[in-house]
């Protein structure tokens, strides 16, 4: 797995050089994902694995399938990225554009996992914080898991903060096992 993200990760940069320069970056991030989502196809999955379809034929099917919705920068990009074997990669490829991309505007998608709901005003006062203390714009997403017991955990980015009961217990329980 880490051998696709050192793989992704010069094709990643390239394209949000080309967006970046175009000042479009959502173009490329609807390519992208759209690429990715047809990357993990099982059908598509087996038809790259099969060595007797031709590249130029399988880059034809995905610009196919693609239509209008891809630029032509994006057809040159499928067809780079089909000549190359790298179809496997292009999740990965569009993870890392999304990572750099956010970087660049400023922003991070948090994720918020609470055992209880919490209010609107409680989540304002979570972005507001969290906001100012990583300096970016947050977009943050909550969920339930019961099986948290009581707290949440917090992820944004790298970062992740487990005020969660379970979490305590398996602290807990990892210590005393030692």
């Amino acid at each position: 797995m880490s051998e696709n993200h050192t793989i992704a990760r010069p094709y990643a940069q390239a394209v949000f050089e080309l967006a970046k320069d175009a000042e479009d970056y959502q173009c490329w991030s609807d390519a992208l994902a759209l690429l990715a989502a047809l990357a993990a196809n099982s059908q598509i999955r087996a038809l790259v694995q099969n060595p007797r379809i031709d590249r130029t034929a399988l880059a034809q099917l995905f610009e196919d399938i693609c239509g209008d919705k891809l630029f032509p920068q994006a057809k040159s990009f499928v067809r780079l990225i089909i000549g190359n074997d790298r179809v496997f990669s292009l999740p990965h490829i569009a993870s890392q554009f999304e990572t750099l991309r956010a970087e660049a505007e400023g922003t991070i998608d948090a994720e918020l996992i609470v055992a209880q709901p919490v209010t609107d005003a409680q989540q304002l006062q979570i972005t507001e914080s969290l906001s100012r203390r990583l300096g970016r714009e947050v977009s943050l997403r909550v969920s339930e898991d019961a099986a948290l017991i009581g707290g949440a955990v917090l992820r944004a980015g790298d970062m992740v903060i487990d005020a969660s009961v379970k979490g305590r217990l398996q602290k807990l329980a990892a210590n005393l096992a030692r």
